[in-house]
């Protein structure tokens, strides 16, 4: 189920930047790709670099703590573009 067409809102939480224009993002593994609203654009980025401190080894309670509310977020709001993007 896709709510891209609803105006979703980021939530009270998140605390990265909120760009003004969605984008087209190219899954980093598959290639496969997904056209985003600014808000979830926003969000895949907050995900994206959540998981990158991750992978390099910054795994503090909190970083954790916004990526899952991250991905939560982007499941409950777009489930057609996480499983594209970040499943």
């Amino acid at each position: 189920m896709s709510k891209n067409e609803e105006n979703i809102k980021l939530p009270k939480w998140f605390t990265g930047e909120k760009y003004s224009d969605g984008g087209l993002v190219t899954n980093r593994f598959s290639g496969d790709e997904f056209e985003l609203t600014a808000e979830e654009l926003s969000m895949y980025d907050f995900i994206m670099g959540a998981t990158m401190m991750m992978e390099m080894g910054m795994n503090h309670d909190d970083i954790t703590a916004d990526l899952k509310k991250g991905l939560d977020w982007f499941r409950e709001n777009n489930t057609d573009a996480y499983m594209v993007l970040l499943d």
